[in-house]
């Protein structure tokens, strides 16, 4: 296992980050999902953990609790050993604040949190989708309190558009509190829509990108092709994240050449591509069985030769959206004329 800084924090984490959303199936969306029963959890985490995997990350609503639950068990006294993140924002009770990033909702959710992770403080504490009814300030001066207080050691933010990010951040620099250190986002190579304006808003501010669902949601796996797919895969189930499915066969038949040259699967293959891109920290693998978290695992030693890489960014290329466009227009400078 190789391991990446997380953004300036001065903190390793491993290149490939454990997911826990197939832990637990209370609630009919996890029961697609996951399912799986405390056992099952047991034996993914310890050998996700085994393999050097030191980057464990869930969310209070992933089957309403449970999840975390489950995975405070499964870590038991190597708790230690984790960078342990969780989320957020989602709904946890019939209540009306119960959802939400306001200051009410944020302090009841952590403690809870904290009380089902079995666990005195949280490594990345995450919101997990903007809330469009709560002023960002008291979203992040609640976050930064949490910081202060020592239940939290960092916070990040997950599925924001870049303008909300990028405002996230000034309000963070002008109240001196507290302020994302990364975002956890889709990007595969299915998506590729973060490449226009978050990846460069990254770079620009120096933030780490945790990648979930780097196989879109199951389809970049080798079980779908266009004669037919895996019925009890999680994808046929749970069509979900959306995707240009003509495209993504294009996308598969690739990586499955590939796969096929360099003696890899095909989801190896896949990660692989992710991790090549040097703004991704880590990348959220997800299982419900030990066969698949051991097929993740070895996507860290598949190297793609330059003329791989060169066919799936070619295969997978975004349409050149304005103003990115203009941007490729002929300079405006004068012949031999140098500015600085």
């Amino acid at each position: 296992m190789k391991y990446r800084q997380l953004a300036d924090t001065g903190v390793f984490v491993s290149e490939l980050c454990l997911g826990t959303m197939t832990f637990g199936g209370r609630g009919q969306i996890w029961e697609a999902i996951g399912g799986l029963d405390q056992q099952g959890a047991d034996d993914l985490v310890h050998r996700a953990l085994d393999a050097g995997i030191n980057f464990v990350d869930t969310a209070n609503v992933y089957a309403s609790g449970e999840s975390e639950t489950m995975l405070g068990r499964a870590l038991g006294n190597r708790r230690r050993d984790v960078i342990l993140a969780t989320k957020v924002r989602g709904r946890m009770g019939n209540q009306a604040n119960q959802v939400g990033l306001s200051r009410l909702h944020i302090l009841e959710a952590v403690d809870a949190s904290l009380t089902r992770l079995g666990t005195d403080y949280i490594d990345l504490y995450q919101i997990h989708r903007a809330d469009v009814l709560t002023n960002i300030e008291d979203t992040v001066r609640a976050l930064d309190d949490l910081v202060r207080a020592g239940k939290v050691r960092y916070i990040g933010c997950s599925n924001l558009v870049a303008w909300q990010l990028m405002k996230a951040l000034g309000v963070s620099k002008a109240q001196g509190l507290e302020r994302f250190r990364c975002t956890q986002s889709y990007y595969s190579l299915a998506g590729r829509e973060l490449e226009r304006e978050t990846i460069p808003l990254l770079q620009d501010q120096g933030l780490g990108l945790l990648v979930w669902s780097p196989l879109a949601g199951g389809f970049l796996s080798g079980k779908f092709t266009r004669d037919g797919g895996d019925e009890a895969a999680r994808r046929a189930k749970f069509d979900f994240p959306p995707i240009n499915k003509e495209r993504a066969f294009d996308i598969v038949d690739v990586l499955g050449q590939i796969a096929k040259k360099t003696g890899a699967s095909i989801p190896q293959v896949a990660i692989a591509w992710i991790l090549a891109n040097r703004a991704v920290t880590s990348v959220i693998i997800g299982a419900k069985k030990i066969s698949q978290l051991d097929d993740n695992l070895k996507s860290v030693d598949v190297v793609l030769s330059a003329d791989d890489k060169k066919a799936l960014d070619e295969v997978s290329a975004l349409t050149v959206e304005y103003p990115a466009w203009m941007d490729a227009l002929g300079s405006d400078r004068l012949p031999g004329e140098r500015r600085f």
